[in-house]
C-alpha cells in the first residue's frame, strides 16, 4: 500500500478572521519550510462558498479559527463535517482558546487536532514545525475525492 502524503502543491485552507494572526502563520509556514500554497478567506460563510466551488483545487488540510463573526468556527466545522464531499478533508483548529468545553465540543463535532495558538512568534513556529511533521510527513490520508 502506497502512502498518500500531503504534497507541495496542495493548498492549505485558513479560516482566519484576523490579518495579523493570518500573516504570522503565513510567516511560520516559511520558517517552517511548509512551502505549501495558502488560501485565506475570514469567515465560515466565505469558507464553504470556497469549499462548493468546482473552480477552486479541494485544500489538503483546513486550519480553522473557532471565534469569528458571523458563522464561527464550530458552525464552519459541523458543516464541513456533515457535507459528504467536504468531510474527508483534515481539520485542525487553530483558535485562543484553550476552554475545555470548546476542545470537547470540536472533537464531538469532528476536528482531526485542536491546537491552541502560541502566545508568541517563536511558539508559532514551533507549534507550525510540529503539524507540518505529523500532517504532512507522517499522516497518511484518503486521496482526493476518494
Amino acid at each position: 500500500m502506497k502512502k498518500k502524503l500531503l504534497h507541495q502543491s496542495q493548498p492549505i485552507l485558513m479560516i482566519e478572521d484576523s490579518e495579523d494572526d493570518f500573516y504570522a502563520t503565513k510567516r511560520a509556514f516559511g520558517k517552517a519550510n511548509l512551502l505549501n500554497p495558502i488560501e485565506h478567506v475570514t469567515s465560515g460563510q466565505a469558507a464553504l462558498e470556497y469549499l462548493k466551488s468546482d473552480k477552486n483545487r479541494k485544500p489538503s488540510i483546513i486550519l480553522l479559527d473557532l471565534n469569528m463573526p458571523g458563522m464561527d468556527g464550530r458552525m464552519t466545522l459541523d458543516h464541513i463535517k456533515h457535507d459528504r464531499l467536504l468531510n474527508k478533508i483534515p481539520v485542525v483548529i487553530l483558535t485562543t482558546s484553550n476552554d475545555e468545553r470548546d476542545v470537547k465540543a470540536c472533537y464531538e463535532l469532528g476536528a482531526n487536532t485542536y491546537i491552541q495558538k502560541p502566545v508568541d512568534f517563536d511558539g508559532l513556529i514551533f507549534a507550525i514545525k510540529q503539524l507540518k511533521g505529523y500532517w504532512f510527513e507522517i499522516a497518511i490520508l484518503p486521496k482526493e475525492g476518494g
